[in-house]
């Protein structure tokens, strides 16, 4: 965490951290190529995925096969689907089925809002549309280059309002201070259970936001009424970095010790094929390798994922 540091030390810090993660050599090429990529009008809406429309479409084919070839290099594309014209990118994740979950629980209108663990960016052009452009701000928070190269890639057609800062949750807090502002709404998606110490991420989360400002949490639960917790020995379906999966009660605690209040349970459903699956968009296996034969327990003999979507309250 980095909450040490004063305003100007801590935008120095997360100037350097994204400089060294644009200058990879795996990245630096592909952010080049989509810098270069041709202007062509477009404007974009929901419909179980991101429709993105050219307003030239003589333009948009023209430079068709070099947006294409692109697209491709920007493997492994984890979220979406896109429709960036006439090409389909399917993602490994039908991401509009837990946005179509969540949007009637979220009112974004004239909220600054964060999205932690933003990947591509998928939710926050959801959110954009969601808050009909009345929000103060979406910002999103994710440190990998591959999911900037594909947010910038998307957006470069979109050119929505948005910002992605190449940063973890561990730096949230120290972000809101350097700037000065608390956020209304968190979004914090599947990252919880990718973490080492989910009390302390809980309480990053709380103390980033403004008193009575509200987190949306997605999780990995374990089904019991205990209060308990799943720590995988090695993996959890075939994810070595799944470290804490824990029951509702237990979740309940952890929030409260954060200060998290008001706990609300949006939906718990399972993660079924039709939700994650293979796809030529992603060179790697999906859920269905995960599981075992009946698809009722992991690979490892766990309890099959169970999500949970969870709206809470910064008192």
């Amino acid at each position: 965490m980095q909450e040490s540091l004063n305003s100007n030390d801590f935008k120095e810090y997360a100037a350097k951290k994204a400089k060294h993660i644009t200058s990879a050599k795996n990245i630096a090429p592909l952010l080049e190529c989509i810098a270069s990529l041709p202007t062509i009008p477009s404007h974009f809406y929901s419909d179980n995925g991101i429709h993105i429309v050219a307003q030239d479409k003589t333009l948009a084919q023209k430079y068709h096969k070099a947006i294409y070839t692109l697209a491709t290099q920007l493997k492994p594309w984890r979220k979406g689907p896109f429709f960036l014209f006439d090409i389909h990118i399917d993602s490994e994740w039908q991401s509009f089925m837990k946005w179509q979950l969540l949007a009637p629980h979220c009112n974004l209108e004239g909220k600054y809002i964060a999205d932690v663990g933003c990947n591509n960016g998928y939710y926050m052009f959801e959110m954009l549309l969601q808050g009909k452009k009345l929000y103060k701000k979406i910002i999103g928070f994710d440190p990998s280059g591959i999911f900037k190269c594909q947010f910038d890639f998307i957006n470069h057609f979109i050119n929505a309002p948005i910002e992605f800062e190449l940063l973890g949750v561990e730096d949230l807090l120290a972000y809101s201070q350097a700037h000065n502002q608390s956020f209304d709404v968190i979004f914090c998606l599947g990252v919880l259970y990718h973490r080492f110490d989910p009390i302390n991420t809980l309480k990053i989360l709380s103390q980033s936001l403004n008193k009575g400002g509200e987190l949306i949490l997605d999780t990995l639960i374990y089904e019991s009424n205990e209060e308990i917790c799943l720590c995988p020995a090695q993996s959890y379906a075939k994810m070595s970095n799944v470290y804490f999966i824990p029951s509702i009660p237990t979740l309940k605690g952890w929030c409260e010790r954060a200060n998290l209040y008001d706990f609300e349970v949006i939906n718990l459903t399972p993660t079924t094929t039709q939700e994650q699956r293979q796809s030529a968009w992603v060179d790697s296996q999906s859920l269905s390798a995960f599981l075992n034969e009946t698809q009722t327990r992991t690979i490892e003999g766990y309890q099959a994922p169970l999500r949970g979507y969870f709206k809470l309250k910064k008192r």
